[in-house]
């Protein structure tokens, strides 16, 4: 029988042959992915484990992160990046998916908070933020979701009312904050216009030690059991005008910003859950191969071989959906509505995919120290961030033509 963790969540599983190469990534982007990949090896599998016990990842990780060159590699290189196009941030996603390292918030710091900043932050703001973002000194969030409005942020109640002096008082309270217990700089979505709508919500640079400013507890989680995940609480934090994101010619624009980026937010979800579904496969194919019952290996039935061909048959679809989608987000094209299709599709196969895996291995599969289990219970919020799969399907409606009015 295999060993359930020889080598707790290597990256080295080998991939199995899909039948259509990727031609997305060059020599270099293979180059960064073998370095990422030794990084990860080094720095992250042999502790995951234990950040998993005590319910975050180390901040030495993101220092250690930084100094190599992990982090924003996409900023401008005035900014501390690199000026790396997208496909290394997938490359790192995809390391992170297939090792299992659900705890790394790398992805939210990388491609969410330091993009926002870099497309809609002053020059000062950049030139504040970005650089020690980069080297791993400034863990970065953004904050969302409140108790009672996720999906619907239009329904936010959290308020920046303006004072006379031009600063905000920002007041309410956040939930579900990936990297938020360790976050020194939330982007916080708030109402400057409470009564303006959409039109009324601006965001906020928050920075770690603002009087009011204060982190819940950490949020025990079905998965994702090293990510740092925590309620905030902002009660009358004074915002000086220079932290409205985008200085005082955004303020209400907030919303519009959030709709750009989420399309990109989406295709991270289907970039990790096409990754990891593919892992959780070559993971089963070794345990099946080997797994005897009734005098025979598991991987022997019928059941296993066409179930298993079943499921890397819709996982191979997966990937050259995900793959044409990149091209779209590197040619600037890929709209809401696809980007949408693919979180939705991806995330909804990744939770097939690992119950059907975790069936596989059977008692075993159940077993936290099983990868699989593991796997199983991470996946399962991919339907639901990001915006839930249905609000996923609402908007691919709606660019069908059809709405429920």
């Amino acid at each position: 029988m295999l060993s359930p963790r020889s080598n707790p969540r290597q990256n080295s599983t080998k991939q199995q042959n899909t039948m259509i190469e990727r031609t997305l990534f060059t020599p270099d982007h293979e180059a960064f992915r073998d370095s990422y990949r030794r990084f990860s090896d080094k720095e992250i599998a042999p502790h995951h484990e234990a950040w998993e016990e005590q319910g975050y990842v180390d901040r030495e990780v993101w220092r250690k992160a930084g100094a190599n060159g992990f982090l924003c590699m996409t900023m401008p290189e005035e900014y501390g990046g690199a000026g790396a196009d997208r496909l290394y941030s997938v490359v790192e996603m995809e390391v992170n998916a297939r090792g299992g390292y659900s705890g790394i918030g790398f992805g939210l710091h990388n491609n969410i908070v330091a993009p926002y900043i870099e497309r809609y932050g002053t020059h000062e703001q950049k030139l504040k933020y970005l650089p020690p973002m980069a080297r791993g000194e400034i863990i970065g969030a953004i904050a969302m979701s409140e108790p009672a409005a996720g999906s619907d942020l239009q329904g936010i109640k959290a308020t920046a009312i303006r004072q006379v002096d031009g600063s905000f008082l920002l007041n309410g309270s956040k939930t579900f904050i990936t990297n938020g217990w360790h976050s020194d700089l939330v982007i916080v979505v708030a109402k400057t216009d409470p009564a303006g709508g959409a039109k009324g919500i601006s965001l906020l640079l928050v920075e770690r030690g603002m009087p009011g400013f204060e982190k819940g507890k950490r949020l025990k989680k079905l998965g994702l059991k090293a990510q740092d995940t925590s309620e905030l609480f902002f009660d009358n934090v004074r915002v000086p005008a220079e932290n409205l994101l985008g200085g005082a010619a955004m303020e209400g624009k907030g919303f519009v910003c959030l709709m750009q980026e989420l399309p990109w937010e989406r295709m991270q979800i289907a970039i990790g859950a096409a990754t990891a579904s593919q892992a959780a496969i070559d993971r089963t194919v070794a345990y099946v191969k080997e797994r005897k019952v009734f005098g025979t290996t598991v991987g022997a039935f019928q059941n296993t071989r066409f179930k298993l061909a079943e499921l890397q048959t819709e996982v191979q679809i997966a990937r050259v959906f995900v793959d044409k989608c990149l091209e779209l987000v590197l040619s600037g094209t890929l709209d809401t509505a696809t980007a949408s299709m693919a979180k939705l599709w991806c995330s909804e196969l990744q939770c097939k995919v690992m119950d059907e895996c975790l069936q596989l291995f059977g008692g075993y599969g159940y077993m936290w120290e099983y990868p699989i289990a593991r796997a199983y219970a991470d996946a399962r919020v991919q339907r639901i961030y990001g915006g839930t799969n249905e609000i996923m399907k609402e908007v691919i409606t709606r660019s069908m033509g059809l709405t429920g009015k």
